[in-house]
């Protein structure tokens, strides 16, 4: 720590004492990190839309459970909960070097060579070490279901495919595209084919797509159209890829929905029969049975959502950036933390990005490191315990059914957003000990993590560009 930022902790530490006892806080329930469970999926009724006709059936809302990816594999039912973590954990900063790759390269994923509504239940990766939650969506006709990553920061949707040149093991059989009736290749020099960032051309003229993801992960195959199922709605002539040679930490997913801003996403493909708008809500896992969803859709929209204005990225397009002005903690503002620290410039430099892949929010360091020194401040009275990997501020709550916390508060343009503290304090062993769940990045942007998301429903308005918060969304 640097001269400066000794200062702006002191000043921090100085303004917290003299008003100690007027900052804000509430109650964490403590919770343990949970066992893992088997994965049982199921195709689930639909939900928050019921359909009164046919017709409406097949353009209304799907509504699918969520389940940890973890789950998908049967070694990590025999790993103990704070393995599982900490493979999270590991996996979480894998996920944030892609992100950076994919920012200092501007978006480059791959190298040269008030229509009906549906929602899909989505699961968290959360043991797993993946922090990407996953939805059942069947592919061709008839309709066989796979487990899929949903990304934020993908644009191109794709399912690993036989023949398999060479892929990752999965939990579904392998998609085989001769068995659907409507798969359909796409020529090489059409309109879609031109869409993908570096497209090419097979022998046999088919349009040929690539994704490399800046973590090593990456999917080589056929650009086709295909037919996506979601219970009892579909998208026909959806821009799929067909993945015959894959390879990464999808952890046993079949494939990845890419829901970006890109001209190949979910969310633009479908946008004229959606509108351009969907929601997700994460549960938080420790303190709730009910599942995650996601939904695409008008009825995405809730009627108490507050919404702050999307920002777009000149250089990297497919990420869902906000503007970030501050942070309280205690009902304080936080001395030395500004939006000039989170400004999005011309360059594409700087900035704050929404991201349901990643579960820790990364803060730029002289930030991280005010909001740290803030929190440590005003939880004084609370027992330290041993730091553990990116996390530097743990406690100690062994014994304990709650305790009282510092609020934390986060200021987006028009919107302040109060997290509960279950979002923002974790449970990282099976005795007692929690960590804040924040930390510092050198990459020169910040990430707001799905942690601290979980308990929001949390919408993407491209139509009017635009991004909502409501508080208790997921009941």
């Amino acid at each position: 720590m640097d001269s400066k930022e000794k200062s702006i902790s002191l000043l921090i530490f100085l303004s917290l004492m003299s008003i100690s006892t007027s900052l804000q806080y509430q109650t964490l329930v403590i919770h343990f990190l949970p066992m893992p469970q088997s994965l049982n999926w199921t195709i689930q009724k639909e939900a928050r839309i019921i359909p009164t006709t046919e017709s409406e059936a097949e353009t209304t809302l799907l509504s699918v459970d969520l389940h940890h990816v973890d789950n998908l594999s049967p070694s990590a039912l025999s790993s103990t909960p704070e393995a599982l973590f900490n493979l999270r954990l590991e996996r979480d900063s894998v996920r944030v070097s892609m992100l950076s790759n994919m920012v200092a390269r501007g978006g480059r994923h791959a190298r040269p060579r008030k229509e009906g509504d549906f929602s899909s239940p989505v699961t968290s990766g959360f043991a797993q070490g993946s922090g990407e939650y996953l939805a059942r969506i069947g592919i061709g006709t008839p309709a066989r279901y796979f487990s899929m990553v949903l990304d934020t920061g993908s644009d191109v949707s794709w399912v690993q495919c036989a023949p398999c040149q060479k892929c990752y093991n999965q939990t579904d059989p392998i998609f085989i595209s001769s068995k659907s009736k409507s798969f359909a290749s796409v020529a090489c020099g059409s309109p879609l084919c031109r869409l993908l960032y570096s497209p090419s051309c097979s022998t046999r003229k088919k349009c040929q797509y690539e994704v490399n993801y800046g973590d090593g992960s990456f999917t080589i195959g056929e650009l086709a159209i295909e037919t996506l199922r979601f219970a009892r709605s579909h998208v026909n002539n959806f821009a799929l890829g067909c993945g015959h040679d894959n390879e990464g930490l999808f952890m046993g997913a079949s494939g990845l929905l890419g829901l970006g801003r890109g001209k190949l996403s979910f969310p633009i493909q479908t946008g004229h029969r959606f509108g351009g708008k969907f929601s997700y809500c994460l549960v938080d896992r420790f303190a709730s049975s009910n599942p995650s969803w996601i939904i695409f859709g008008p009825s995405s929209i809730s009627r108490n959502v507050v919404f702050t204005p999307m920002l777009t990225n000149p250089i990297l397009g497919s990420f869902y950036y906000v503007g970030l002005n501050g942070i309280s903690v205690g009902g304080v503002r936080v001395p030395g933390i500004t939006s000039s620290l989170f400004r999005l410039n011309r360059s594409g430099n700087g900035g704050v990005i929404i991201d349901s892949g990643t579960s820790v929010t990364r803060l730029v360091l002289p930030a991280y490191i005010a909001l740290r020194d803030a929190f440590r401040a005003g939880a004084s009275n609370l027992k330290s315990a041993q730091n553990l990997l990116l996390f530097d501020t743990c406690y100690n709550f062994t014994g304990k059914s709650e305790v009282m916390v510092p609020t934390v508060v986060l200021h987006f343009t028009n919107v302040d957003i109060l997290l509960p503290a279950s979002n923002y304090l974790i449970p990282v062993d099976s005795k007692g000990r929690f960590c804040f769940a924040f930390a510092g990045t050198s990459d020169g942007f910040s990430i707001i993590g799905n942690i601290q998301q979980q308990g929001f429903e949390v919408v993407f308005d491209l139509e009017t560009s635009r991004v909502g918060f409501a508080p208790h969304g997921c009941a």
